[in-house]
């Protein structure tokens, strides 16, 4: 097990450096930079103010010393100035890193709480009309796009209720979150349950056919038991997998819905930063969610040694 996580970690520092360097590179390769848009949008260029700007950023420096200089702030804590808004970037980070990890979690526990249940009962009653149902369900939740059906609730919620569940201020009871929050998160997680459902269902029927699970099935041990004690335990292993990879995904790809729902979350954010070329925020944004995906993947390495004690760590 030591040897295990000492491993892991020289992997995370490896990879979350690569991706540092990934960033970096890419971010720059892209036309233009902030300043350059400074000066359109003001429809004229003067060079030596142009210059002076690009000094007073530090964006007139070799790409090295910008590397360097922004991973040392990072080690220290500080990420920096924002270039568009002229304050420190973790000031404006800061806020909106809760409001999209809230949204990705409750997001995520709607996906497994109606995707792992509907999985397995789709696989234990195979081709019954309940099987079919559920999976004309799934199969529409993986077509129905998150926004539209977003839109849609905001719609009906209006026409019944009059009240829309636009984010309009921080939420002040739990009634308040649950709308502000609950209901985006619910239109989210209802596309991951369809594939959470639909994977848990493909494992699980593997898994049936197994020769312990018809072993179980010879010794007479109840339907209970070889359903959720043999069988699910070995059936997620893949839906772990996938959950992991959701969360991170919702973590930095929730842009439309948080536009849609006027969530002051990061993913929004982001791609706000990457218009206006705003390397202090955007190198960050990214770093951050980088850091969730590897914590992600290294928390399901945990997770399927716990499932599956099978599995060595070395």
């Amino acid at each position: 097990m030591k040897t295990f996580l000492i491993h892991r970690f020289l992997l995370t520092i490896v990879t979350l450096f690569g991706m540092s360097v990934l960033i970096f590179v890419l971010l720059r390769l892209a036309p233009g930079n902030i300043v350059d848009i400074l000066f359109d949008s003001a429809g004229y260029v003067d060079p030596v103010d142009k210059k002076a700007i690009e000094r007073e950023l530090g964006m007139d420096r070799p790409y090295h010393e910008q590397y360097l200089t922004w991973m040392g702030g990072l080690l220290r804590g500080d990420l920096g100035k924002s270039y568009r808004l002229e304050t420190q970037a973790w000031a404006v980070i800061a806020p909106r890193i809760p409001v999209t990890l809230q949204l990705a979690a409750w997001a995520m526990a709607v996906a497994v709480l109606l995707g792992v249940p509907a999985g397995v009962i789709s696989a234990v009653r195979q081709d019954s009309p309940l099987d079919y149902v559920l999976r004309v369900v799934s199969l529409s939740g993986l077509s129905m796009p998150a926004f539209w059906l977003g839109l849609l609730i905001i719609l009906f919620m209006v026409y019944n209720f009059g009240t829309s569940p636009i984010y309009m201020r921080a939420p002040q009871n739990f009634t308040e979150h649950l709308k502000l929050i609950g209901i985006p998160a619910l239109a989210v997680g209802f596309r991951s349950s369809a594939l959470i459902m639909r994977l848990t269902r493909s494992s699980m029927l593997e898994v049936l056919r197994q020769d312990y699970v018809r072993t179980a099935w010879a010794k007479g041990q109840s339907q209970r038991r070889v359903h959720y004690h043999h069988a699910l335990k070995n059936a997620m292993l893949p839906v772990i997998t996938v959950i992991g990879i959701e969360f991170a995904f919702l973590v930095g790809g929730l842009v439309i819905t948080e536009t849609v729902f006027n969530i002051p979350g990061v993913a929004r954010f982001l791609v706000q930063a990457i218009l206006y070329r705003d390397y202090p925020i955007v190198q960050n944004l990214v770093m951050f969610i980088a850091i969730i995906v590897v914590l992600m993947n290294f928390l399901v390495d945990l997770i399927y040694v716990w499932l599956d004690p099978r599995i060595q760590l070395r």
